[in-house]
């Protein structure tokens, strides 16, 4: 069983939920985070005052699998978040040791 985690623009949410559903991943879980990588934010202007952003929004998603599907995971998320731009994000595989679905007491890929 494998974790991947991946951070995205917020506005591709919708896409990359839908796209996932599409290959048959039946749960995922998604937090509102903040942070920069290369670019380091960027500067916005409000009402003729320039501010710098440091810290952007982000959305990052976390999706439980069997080590089998990490590929097509991993390659469905690449494909419907990607923009082009700068700041799409990155994606992480990390292992996943144990799982239980607390409800049942099911674990490792029965759980999922």
């Amino acid at each position: 069983m494998k974790i991947v985690m991946a951070v995205i623009k917020p506005f591709k949410l919708d896409e990359v939920r839908d796209a996932l559903g599409s290959i048959g991943v039946q749960g995922l879980t998604v937090t509102e985070v903040r942070g920069y990588g290369r670019q380091k934010g960027h500067t916005e202007v409000y009402r003729g005052t320039e501010y710098a952003v440091s810290l952007l929004p982000k959305i990052k998603l976390e999706v439980a699998c069997p080590a089998d599907q990490v590929g097509k995971v991993v390659e469905t998320i690449a494909a419907a978040a990607k923009t082009g731009q700068i700041g799409d994000g990155k994606i992480f595989v990390t292992a996943l040791d144990h799982a239980i679905r607390i409800r049942t007491g099911e674990s490792d890929a029965a759980a999922l």
